[in-house]
């Protein structure tokens, strides 16, 4: 090979390898969460049992609990002491989610749930444990509602409230 042909070679290969690791300093600074963080079983995925467990003990820290579904599911019935902050699949529930999360401290115990649909088509749990992570909360746990809340949670006895 010539040397000119060589050194326009190198040329690019250089700009490839500065622009490759530009960006895995980038990615690496702050790990957007992954689809796969909210696996069943997963660490991020919390069991309506655990949850319950940690509810009724007098020594466990206790998580502020965020309702992330449709508000008139809430009003029939929700978590004992969960926040309602509305539909996260939507931009005003998410801005309401934001805004409350903001009061928080980032290290804070914080268990979302919505419930209105089964865990693989809820449109509002991913969107809300997104969020939560972007703002800088370490400690966002996803209440694991298999088929709905009814189901999963108020049919078994689970502590419960009525209305707003």
């Amino acid at each position: 090979m010539k040397p000119e042909a060589s050194s326009m070679l190198v040329k690019p290969l250089s700009l490839l390898a500065i622009t490759l690791a530009t960006a895995l300093f980038v990615f690496a600074q702050k790990p957007a969460p992954a689809a796969d963080d909210l696996q069943p079983g997963g660490p991020n995925v919390i069991q309506p049992e655990e949850l319950v467990k940690i509810m009724q003990s007098s020594s466990a820290q206790k998580p502020v609990i965020f309702y992330v579904g449709p508000s008139l599911f809430y009003m029939q019935k929700h978590i004992r002491g969960a926040e309602n902050v509305g539909q996260a699949a939507r931009p005003e529930g998410l801005k309401k989610l934001h805004a409350r999360a903001a009061k928080l401290a980032k290290n804070s115990f914080v268990v979302i749930y919505c419930g209105c649909c089964p865990w693989t088509h809820c449109p509002n749990i991913r969107p809300a444990y997104k969020e939560l992570r972007e703002m800088g909360f370490s400690h966002v746990r996803a209440l694991y509602l298999e088929t709905n809340f009814g189901t999963n949670w108020a049919d078994k006895g689970y502590p419960v409230d009525k209305g707003e």
